[in-house]
């Protein structure tokens, strides 16, 4: 589904990853571990589109990502990749609502099947009674769940999620751990996760161990 081939990445005299293939599986829930600092989110951003490798490939669904750019890029990344950040990035003036809808608007949909799929998933999530509440009105565990719901919307073929616990409490944590893999049963949903959480870590699927910008 989702594959990489010797990606390397330097910034500036710092060699960041050192020849990284790997590959996943549709409906796969991976996670990514190791020290701070060996590469794992820089690795996540590549194989997500949000950076580039210096040299490599990585190919989704047969298509090679480092063929697209400008406009194609983005329409590719939002139509199949969605994203869970540590910090949630929920734009404050609006409501979890339209939170969630911004990618599916963003990507040409109907107004009115995107707002019935993100009511769908906010109530899916346990928020039905959130929706119009603004971020700041949010526990920090509902801002996360309205963060995943967000990076449902368009139906991605992958989730990638970095450090998605890191600002949660251990009971928000788990819970959100829960979470992927009730979206794994339900839609067949593929997870790549960079975490330092081992419980989440364990109760994957595979655990790629990185260390000084290597899969070891």
């Amino acid at each position: 589904m989702i594959s990489c081939e010797n990606i390397q990445k330097r910034y500036d005299t710092i060699q960041v990853l050192k020849g990284v293939s790997l590959q996943i599986s549709k409906g796969e829930v991976v996670a990514i571990a190791g020290p701070s600092g060996s590469g794992k989110s820089t690795l996540l951003h590549i194989l997500g589109t949000l950076d580039k490798a210096d040299s490599g490939t990585v190919t989704m669904n047969q298509t090679r990502i480092g063929s697209l750019t400008g406009k194609k890029l983005a329409a590719f990344r939002n139509r199949h990749i969605g994203f869970v950040f540590q910090f949630h990035h929920l734009l404050p003036e609006f409501s979890a609502l339209e939170n969630v809808c911004i990618p599916g608007w963003l990507a040409g949909r109907s107004k009115t099947e995107v707002r019935s799929e993100a009511l769908r998933l906010l109530n899916m999530l346990g928020l039905s009674e959130r929706t119009d509440n603004k971020p700041n009105q949010l526990s920090g565990g509902e801002q996360q769940r309205v963060a995943v719901a967000r990076a449902l919307i368009n139906k991605p073929d992958i989730i990638f999620a970095d450090e998605p616990t890191g600002n949660l409490d251990s009971a928000n944590a788990k819970e959100l751990h829960q979470l992927f893999f009730d979206l794994r049963k339900e839609f067949g949903q593929t997870f790549l996760i960079v975490t330092h959480n081992d419980e989440l870590a364990r109760s994957s699927d595979r655990v790629l161990l990185m260390k000084d910008g290597k899969l070891v």
